[in-house]
């Protein structure tokens, strides 16, 4: 099965490692303005196959992702230390209206995963300009938060991260939502669980972790430069979903009708992802606070949307 990647950098190139060391395709394209820095990635990602699983690896032009059945989509400015990812759409919009009508040209049938920032913008914007059905238009959304966020409960109350049911929805970035209030461990619910393990989640503890969760890009950008080992295995966590027909559950940004009240506005919910995209949303239960606060996530994602004219 082919796989496209446009924009081999540092999020491109680490899904393509992602995808190559699970053996999840056979077949990587990468498609770069830079096609030096894509050969090169090829180049060297086919040097790691001896150690994991047969691949054919290799940069192309666009006219070299017909026939996949998924395009990536990592390309795009980097996100600068103290920039937010907001800051980055007027940069990133100009280079996808560039993009979507080649991938339209040579890749009508591909899903599109959408990696770049800020990418729930990014998504709404290529929902709009590739002519496809929202399910088959997604961003990465919060894969990465709800990642970090399980991570950080795991640690904490002792337990595997997979055995954790906690989502982080809404905007990926400052605005996104952590639900604690229908988090589950084992079908119990969140606190009942840390009792059971002789552990209190304070509100204090609470609170280091939504700040743990919201705000790891920014430590992550200042220590190192950008963030994508994480985000480069979410998004091969989702060609796997999509190849294997799956039907897992991933908190992924699509376009979505109407949200708190919000209407046509592209964000994060779990959703059900299997071979033909997003099969269903499955919108999780909710306190007040919560949904407020996913009231004033999506606001802020419509308004950005309608300010760049993109309705």
């Amino acid at each position: 099965m082919k796989v496209g990647i446009v924009g081999s950098g540092y999020v491109g190139s680490a899904t393509a490692y992602a995808l190559v060391l699970q053996g999840i395709v056979r077949e990587v394209v990468l498609v770069d303005i830079d096609t030096k820095l894509a050969r090169a990635h090829a180049e060297d990602l086919l040097h790691a196959t001896p150690f994991s699983y047969p691949a054919w690896i290799y940069a192309a032009d666009y006219e070299a992702l017909a026939g996949a059945a998924i395009v990536v989509i990592a390309a795009g400015v980097a996100q600068r230390p103290g920039e937010t990812r907001l800051q980055l759409l007027s940069r990133n919009a100009q280079i996808f209206e560039q993009i979507l009508p080649r991938l339209r040209n040579y890749a009508p049938e591909a899903i599109l995963l959408i990696a770049t920032n800020p990418v729930d913008i990014m998504t709404h914007i290529t929902y709009r300009l590739s002519g496809l059905p929202p399910q088959r238009v997604i961003g990465s959304g919060t894969i990465l938060d709800t990642a970090r966020f399980q991570a950080l409960l795991s640690s904490y109350l002792r337990i595997a991260p997979q055995s954790i049911d906690a989502y982080v929805i809404g905007e990926h970035g400052d605005s996104e939502v952590l639900v604690w209030s229908s988090a589950h461990v084992g079908g119990q619910p969140l606190e009942t669980f840390a009792e059971m393990r002789g552990l209190v989640l304070t509100q204090e503890l609470r609170r280091k972790i939504d700040e743990q969760v919201r705000y790891a890009a920014y430590r992550i950008i200042e220590g190192k430069g950008a963030t994508y080992y994480g985000i480069g295995a979410g998004i091969a966590r989702l060609v796997r979903a999509i190849l294997t027909d799956e039907k897992g559950l991933f908190t992924v940004s699509i376009f979505t009708p109407s949200v708190e009240g919000v209407e046509s506005v592209t964000l994060s919910l779990p959703r059900i992802v299997g071979g033909e995209g997003v099969e269903t949303t499955l919108y999780p239960p909710l306190n007040e606070e919560e949904r407020n606060a996913l009231h004033r996530s999506a606001t802020l994602l419509k308004e950005i949307a309608l300010s760049i004219g993109y309705q």
